[in-house]
């Protein structure tokens, strides 16, 4: 146990036999790209596709492009509202076609922000002249604050269960110094840092800024976990973890309960 511790060309294949409209077709969807690449795919597109392509200033083989990127890791990883041109930007085939995406989605969103603005300016108008004399909140309707009582006693002193990187912890961890005045004290087990590395809990408390006089009065000790929570709860602990202890007694704490 530690105590008191200080502080990421243009290419294709024609066929001299083949037909003529054949190159035509292909010359076409070249054109249409404006890349200088070939289509990726020859599937045609619905028209509800070439509307929402059109919307977004985009041809038709780099919506084909964009749905089949879609398919893969940037499906899974990205949220659902990414749009096209930053799907496109993200997979860009060269320096060229990134600025190119990087530019029209500039762009789009420069004028969005206009059409905000502008609209927010129209609606701080609107309500002046249809509603000159009321709140834009009515105080009085709100309803009143409900005062939550404290889970703690002065003597209590919290065990908290973390990990060196874990930002859910990290969070709880700020709530606890804040309420430090509340408690006996808060005795934090690192989980997941080597039997003895005393350094990397040194670093991990300067880097979470807990001040060294709590450490130094035993108001807040560092400690390695080696194996208690999983003795206390039977290996079914988690962290990030929370147990109270009142005198002799342990009990669980929630997050919510902070």
């Amino acid at each position: 146990m530690i105590r008191s511790l200080p502080c990421v060309g243009l290419w294709w294949v024609l066929s001299t036999t083949g037909p003529v409209h054949a190159i035509d077709r292909a010359t076409t969807q070249i054109l249409e790209t404006g890349t200088g690449r070939p289509p990726t795919s020859d599937t045609t597109l619905s028209a509800s596709e070439l509307a929402q392509a059109r919307v977004w200033g985009l041809s038709a083989t780099e919506w084909q492009r964009y749905q089949q990127l879609m398919q893969g890791i940037r499906g899974s990883v990205s949220p659902a509202a990414i749009s096209p041109i930053e799907v496109l930007g993200i997979h860009a085939r060269d320096h060229d076609e990134r600025r190119r995406y990087a530019e029209t989605w500039a762009r789009t969103l420069h004028e969005d922000v206009d059409r905000i603005l502008t609209f927010q300016r129209a609606y701080d108008e609107a309500a002046k002249r249809l509603y000159p004399n009321a709140p834009l909140i009515d105080i009085a309707r709100l309803p009143g604050k409900v005062d939550k009582s404290s889970p703690f006693q002065s003597g209590d002193r919290v065990l908290f269960f973390s990990r060196a990187e874990c930002p859910a912890c990290a969070l709880i961890l700020n709530t606890l110094l804040k309420r430090i005045d509340e408690l006996g004290g808060i005795d934090i087990y690192l989980t997941d840092l080597a039997p003895g590395d005393d350094e990397a809990v040194r670093a991990w408390a300067a880097e979470h800024k807990i001040d060294p006089d709590l450490m130094h009065s035993q108001r807040v000790t560092l400690n390695h976990d080696a194996g208690a929570l999983a003795k206390l709860t039977d290996d079914a602990g988690t962290v990030p973890y929370l147990m109270r202890r009142r005198g002799g007694d342990l009990s669980n704490l929630s997050a919510s309960d902070l």
